[in-house]
C-alpha cells in the first residue's frame, strides 16, 4: 500500500474499521495482501457519482465499487433530501430490480433503510423492467423510485437508477442536490440499514395488468393486428426481466404466434450465452436472428436485461435477417406512429417528438414533413423525460428515443421502454404487411423520400483511474486542436456543449446553445455531416458517432450508396479517433 496515493489510503483505512462488516473488511485486507494496487487504487480512488444513468460500477469493496455501502450511503443521502423536499408529508417511493448477480438483495436492503427513514416503500416482489418501476412511481404517487440495475453492462457491473416523482431518473437540480446529501454522509454509522418492514408494501403481478392495459390503449392500428394475429415474432429477453412482461403484452396486443428463444428465456446474471447483453450487439442478437431464420419469421425482437432497450431483426430483400441499427428502429417507430396518426386524423393539439443531439437527423425530416416539431436534448433519455415534464400538457407527446435502442410511444412513462416498443414494432410490421409491404421496404421507402442516412458509433473502452485520465485527455486534445476538416469535407461549425456555444468557422461568430452543460462535442460539415464526441456517462468510454446522408433516386440504388456513405464515414471517422 505504500506505493499508493494517501487520500486512497486513507480510504482504505477507514473500510477496515469495525463500522464495516467482517467480511467486507476480509475482502478489503484479501485485496491488501495479494498486493493488487491497481485494483486497490480503482476501488477507492473516488466515489461513485450519478452520470446520465445514476449510480453504476462494478461490484466489490470499495467506495468506487456497487456494493452495501455505497448503495446504502446513496439511499440514506436520497432519504435525506426527500426528506428536506417534503417536510410534514407522507413519502412514499417504489423500488424494483432486474436479473442482474445481487439486484434482488440490493433492491432489498434499498427498501431496507428507506424504511428505516420512515418512507413508505412499494418493493416489487420479483424481478420487472425499469420503465415499469418509472410507471409504479406515478401509479401509486411516490415522490422517488430506484431500480437496481446497469442496463446492458458486462456481468461484473451493476446499477441504481434514481427518480424523482414525474417518474423520470433525477435531473437538475435533484441530481446535483441528492449527492450533496449522498457526499454529507461522512460515516458509514450514519446510514440507517435496519428497515422497518411494516413500512415496505409488496408489489406482485397485479401491476402487469395495469401497466398491459394502459399500453394497449395506445395502439394505432388494432384492426391490422386482428389480421395479422399469426404474424411470426421471434422474442429474446437476453437472460433479463423482458420474459417477465413482452409476451404477455404482445399476446394482449393481440399476437398469437410467439416464439421464444428458450437458451435465453430464463433470467441469469451470468448471461451465459452472451459477452454483452446488449442487442446492440450482432453477438447478443445472434440465437434470436438463428429463431428467426428457423420460422421464417416477420420479426425478431430482443430486450436487454432492465428490459429499456430493444433491438430487432427484419428480412431484407434478399430474403436474408439484418439487424437494424438504433437510429433506423427508431425512424422506422417515428414514422410509423406519425404517418398512422396524421391518416387518421390523430395529432392532435401541439404534437411533438424528441431525439437526442447524437440521433440522427432522420427523425427530424420524418417529423417536419408531417408538420410535427422536433425537440433535441442532452444524451440520456432522463433529458427526454424531463422535457416530457416540463411540456406537460401544453403539448402532445407522441414519440421519442435515442440511437443507442431506446424508445418511448406515448406519456405512460418518463423513461425508454422496451415492453412498450415491441408493442409497436409488433403492430407497425402488421400494418405495413397488411398494406404488402416488409419493414425492409417501408424503410428503403423512407430512404428515398427523405435521403439515405448512414450512421456509425466507435466506442472505445478505458477502464480505471487511468481511463477516465485517457478519455479526458482524449477531449482535452480535440479541443486544443479543432478540425477545420474531416475526411476531405469542410467542418462548417462547431459546438461545445461544455462551452454552450456554437462557433461558425468560416465568420468566427460565436451563438449560444440553450441545452445544459455536457461533455460534447459536435463537428457540422458544409454537406450537413454530423460528428459527435462524447464520454459515456454510465461506462468506462469515450464514444464518436458519425451521421451522413445521400440522395437515394431509386430504391435498387441503396447498395451503392450506402457502400460510398460507409466509405465516408470511415474516412471522417479516421480524421476524428486516432
Amino acid at each position: 500500500m505504500k506505493n499508493l496515493d494517501k487520500d486512497i489510503q486513507k480510504k482504505i483505512e477507514d473500510w477496515l474499521t469495525p463500522s464495516f462488516d467482517e467480511r467486507t473488511r476480509q475482502e478489503v485486507q484479501d485485496l491488501i495482501d495479494s498486493n493488487e494496487e491497481t485494483e486497490l487504487t480503482d476501488s477507492f480512488y473516488k466515489d461513485l457519482e450519478f452520470g446520465t444513468g445514476g449510480l453504476r460500477g462494478i461490484m466489490g469493496v470499495g467506495s468506487n465499487r456497487m456494493n452495501k455501502y455505497t448503495i446504502g450511503k446513496a439511499t440514506q443521502g436520497l432519504s435525506n433530501y426527500l426528506k428536506k423536499q417534503f417536510p410534514d408529508q407522507e413519502i412514499k417511493v417504489a423500488v424494483s430490480y432486474d436479473s442482474r448477480n445481487n439486484s434482488q438483495a440490493f433492491g432489498q436492503l434499498v427498501a431496507n433503510v428507506f424504511a428505516a427513514n420512515g418512507i413508505k416503500v412499494h418493493l416489487f416482489t420479483s424481478l420487472r423492467p425499469t420503465p415499469m418501476l418509472s410507471f409504479a412511481i406515478r401509479h401509486f404517487g411516490c415522490q422517488s423510485g430506484v431500480m437496481l440495475t446497469a442496463s446492458h453492462n458486462p456481468k461484473e457491473y451493476n446499477g441504481y437508477k434514481a427518480y424523482w416523482n414525474d417518474g423520470c431518473q433525477l435531473t437538475a437540480p435533484h441530481d446535483k442536490n441528492v449527492i450533496e446529501e449522498v457526499n454529507a454522509i461522512r460515516s458509514v454509522d450514519d446510514i440507517k440499514f435496519d428497515g422497518n418492514t411494516q413500512n415496505i408494501i409488496p408489489v406482485g403481478e397485479e401491476i402487469d395488468q395495469i401497466y398491459i392495459d394502459a399500453n394497449k390503449k395506445l395502439s394505432i392500428h388494432p384492426e391490422a393486428v386482428l389480421a395479422q394475429k399469426d404474424l411470426k415474432i421471434v422474442f429474446s429477453p437476453i437472460h433479463g426481466t423482458g420474459i417477465t412482461i413482452v409476451p404477455k403484452m404482445l399476446a394482449a396486443w393481440g399476437f398469437e404466434n410467439v416464439s421464444v428463444v428458450s437458451e435465453q428465456a430464463t433470467p441469469d446474471g451470468n448471461f451465459p450465452t452472451v459477452i454483452y447483453p446488449n442487442p446492440e450487439e450482432e453477438d447478443a442478437m445472434a440465437l434470436a436472428k438463428k429463431k428467426g431464420e428457423e420460422i421464417d419469421a416477420d420479426l425478431v425482437l430482443a430486450t436487454d436485461p432492465d428490459a429499456d432497450r430493444v433491438g430487432i431483426a427484419v428480412k431484407n430483400n434478399q430474403g436474408q435477417f439484418q439487424l437494424l441499427n438504433g437510429n433506423q428502429i427508431g425512424s422506422l417507430l417515428i414514422y410509423y406512429v406519425l404517418s398512422a396518426k396524421s391518416d387518421l386524423k390523430q395529432l392532435g393539439s401541439n404534437p411533438y417528438i424528441v431525439k437526442t443531439i447524437v440521433t440522427t437527423n432522420l427523425e427530424a425530416d420524418i417529423a417536419e414533413h408531417f408538420g410535427v416539431p422536433c425537440y433535441e436534448t442532452l444524451t440520456g433519455f432522463k433529458y427526454i423525460g424531463e422535457l416530457m415534464t416540463k411540456l406537460g400538457d401544453s403539448a402532445n407527446y407522441l414519440a421519442g428515443g435515442e440511437e443507442s435502442y431506446g424508445y418511448l410511444v406515448g406519456d405512460l412513462v418518463r423513461d425508454k421502454d422496451a415492453p412498450n416498443a415491441c408493442a409497436f414494432l409488433a403492430e407497425m410490421t402488421a400494418y405495413f404487411k397488411s398494406k404488402g409491404k416488409t419493414v425492409y421496404e417501408v424503410l428503403m421507402d423512407i430512404y428515398k423520400e427523405f435521403g439515405c442516412y448512414q450512421e456509425k458509433l466507435i466506442s472505445l473502452t478505458k477502464k480505471g483511474k487511468a481511463g477516465a485520465e485517457e478519455i479526458q485527455a482524449m477531449m482535452s486534445g480535440l479541443r486544443a486542436n479543432l478540425p477545420t476538416s474531416l475526411g476531405g469535407v469542410q467542418v462548417k461549425e462547431i459546438r461545445d456543449y461544455q462551452l454552450s456555444q456554437t462557433t461558425d468557422m468560416r465568420t468566427g461568430e460565436k451563438t449560444a446553445i440553450s441545452l445544459p452543460k455536457s461533455d460534447v462535442l459536435q463537428f457540422i460539415t458544409v454537406d450537413g455531416d454530423v460528428i459527435s464526441a462524447r464520454p459515456s456517462g454510465t461506462e468506462p468510454k469515450i464514444k464518436f458517432y458519425c451521421s451522413v446522408k445521400e440522395s437515394l433516386k431509386d430504391t435498387a440504388d441503396y447498395a451503392d450508396v450506402q457502400k460510398a456513405l460507409e466509405e465516408k464515414v470511415d474516412r471522417m471517422m479516421k480524421d476524428i479517433v486516432n
